[in-house]
Order: C-alpha cells, then sequence, then structure tokens
C-alpha cells in the first residue's frame, strides 16, 4: 500500500524532465501540476524557462496537461496565454480528472507521465492511475492551508521512503 506513494522517478526541477528524459522512458504525454511544481503557487504567470520547456516538447511531439486542483480561474490565467490544456478543480488523488486526462491525451497509460510536488495527490494519484510518475522538489516552502497538513503527513512518508534506501530525497 505505501508504494502507492513512491514516485518513478524524482528530480529537483520539472526543466530536468526532458524531451530526451522522456524519450528514454517511452514517454509521450506529460500530466503537470501546476502550484510549486512549474510555478509558485502564489505566481501567477509562467517564467521564461517554463515557457520555454513547454516549447521544446511541444517540438518534440510531447503533448502537455496542466492538472490541478486549484480554481478554474487561478489554472485557466496561467495555461491559457500557452495554450497548454487544463483540467482544474481536479481533485487528485481521485481519479476522475486522471481518467479524463487519459482520454483527452488519446495516449496508453504506458506513454503517459504525471509530473508534480506531492507525494499524497500527484503521486499517490498517478500511481493509482498506472501511470509513472515523478516527484518534484517543491519551488517554494511555503504552501496554502490544505498543503501544509498534507505536507505533514508527506514528511514523515518521504523519512519512511529515504530509511528504506526506496528514495533518495533532500529535507
Amino acid at each position: 500500500m505505501l508504494n502507492l506513494f513512491l514516485p518513478n522517478d524524482q528530480v529537483n526541477t520539472v526543466l530536468e524532465i526532458t524531451p530526451e528524459f522522456l524519450k528514454e522512458k517511452g514517454i509521450k504525454g506529460v500530466i503537470t501540476d501546476l502550484d510549486n511544481t512549474l510555478v509558485a503557487w502564489d505566481q501567477p504567470e509562467a517564467t521564461p524557462e517554463i515557457i520555454e520547456w513547454f516549447k521544446r516538447l511541444k517540438e518534440e511531439g510531447i503533448d502537455v496537461t496542466i492538472m490541478s486542483n486549484n480554481s478554474e480561474n487561478r489554472v485557466s490565467l496561467f495555461s491559457e496565454p500557452l495554450d497548454i490544456p487544463f483540467i482544474s478543480k481536479a481533485r487528485k488523488p481521485m481519479q476522475t480528472a486522471f481518467k479524463r486526462a487519459k482520454q483527452t491525451m488519446g495516449l496508453p497509460e504506458e506513454k503517459i507521465v504525471v509530473v508534480g510536488d506531492q507525494l499524497l495527490t500527484d503521486v499517490f494519484g498517478g500511481n493509482r492511475a498506472n501511470l509513472h510518475t515523478v516527484l518534484v522538489v517543491p519551488i517554494v516552502k511555503t504552501d496554502g492551508f490544505f498543503t501544509r497538513i498534507n505536507r505533514k503527513i508527506e514528511r514523515r512518508l518521504l523519512k519512511y521512503f529515504k530509511k528504506k534506501g526506496k528514495l533518495n530525497w533532500e529535507d
């Protein structure tokens, strides 16, 4: 059961998830979280580096969908200028949004990766959906109210996985 919280890969930043990294794993679609994964949770727009990252993925034929538990207003203001499809109010780790993203992408499960900064929402939801998961170090140390609660549980899981040698994660 605890292995459902264990990511397949871990990186410091989404910028390490290059087209080459994805192609080595046979990935053709990325479902990515928004807040504290792509930008800080209180930053409304993409940084130049994130804009370039999206551009590189698109040029290499890799589909991207932004999936966030945040409001439609927050997610659309970020995604629409970039012409990136999105799912807001996703209610991760529940499976409805993951199923919708898979159907929209039209790719088999083994060709899709879920990228996010939280074990309890992104990794757990992605693993339950039979997708490859990549855990990213949160961009900032501050979080919204509910995320702070999740982080307390997450720290215990990270400590457990690190102790068992299953995860190489900096505190």
